[in-house]
């Protein structure tokens, strides 16, 4: 049985995800639980659990009204941000796998946007929630974490099978884009995915998911190690780490 994946637009930009597998139905964050509610109602469906990338408010505000519309629900979310989360019936960390055919579930620490920051692998489908570590066309700030600790996640991330279809936590793509058009203006693959995103975004649709293969063409935080982003943010010859924490701090001021 193939996941059905509902994509959830919550408050300005974020995005929550209703999951139905073989064995049950999950929530991936809860911005707002209004939104979500009205999906599952929508669709008849009880979720059973709700899984927590990471400890910011837009990942977690909409929890108790959650448990409260779903009684039966259940609470995952990462050990090391326990102290900062709602409640948790679980508390989850990475090789605690679980799941049944496509539902089978890889929880992943992606630390650097915070210290505790989980992604959650469906690795059988071929899809990952990351939330604010990899995202659409970017990644998340680095807050908690550092730059090399960001960049060990990312090459972590940029590991799994290019096929893998990425969720990430934000509408963030077009301001993503320029800054990427901006790192390398020249480059095919961004053009041809710049047109494609925009009329996405003029139709009102999501820009999400978008495959790992695309990121790793298109998104400067997993190319730093080419020649081309070094070359563009005059670090020719440095490690890969030091020029991705270039284009993060150019990011950060874009």
């Amino acid at each position: 049985m193939p996941l059905d994946i509902v994509t959830i637009p919550c408050r300005s930009d974020n995005y929550a995800y209703l999951v139905k597998g073989p064995d049950g139905i999950c929530i991936i964050d809860a911005p707002d639980a209004a939104p979500i509610i009205a999906a599952a109602q929508e669709r008849g469906w009880e979720p059973g659990v709700l899984m927590i990338t990471h400890h910011h408010g837009d990942h977690t505000e909409g929890t108790a009204a959650l448990k409260e519309a779903f009684p039966g629900l259940k609470v995952m979310g990462p050990k090391a941000e326990e102290a900062k989360l709602p409640p948790l019936d679980m508390a989850l960390t990475e090789g605690m796998n679980g799941g049944e055919g496509e539902g089978y579930t890889v929880p992943l620490d992606v630390p650097g946007h915070t210290l505790g920051h989980m992604a959650f692998h469906f690795p059988k489908a071929g899809v990952i929630f990351t939330a604010d570590s990899l995202m659409s066309w970017g990644c998340g700030r680095v807050f908690e974490g550092t730059m090399e600790m960001m960049h060990e996640t990312l090459s972590k991330l940029a590991a799994l099978p290019p096929e893998t279809m990425i969720y990430s936590g934000h509408e963030y793509t077009l301001a993503n884009m320029k800054f990427a058009l901006s790192i390398e203006p020249d480059n095919p693959d961004l053009k041809a995915r710049a047109e494609k995103v925009q009329a996405q975004r003029d139709a009102g649709e999501p820009t999400v998911p978008v495959s790992l293969a695309e990121e790793l063409a298109t998104n400067p935080f997993l190319r730093a190690h080419t020649d081309a982003v070094a070359k563009a943010v005059g670090l020719e010859g440095a490690p890969a780490a030091e020029v991705f924490a270039e284009v993060r701090r150019r990011k950060d001021n874009f």
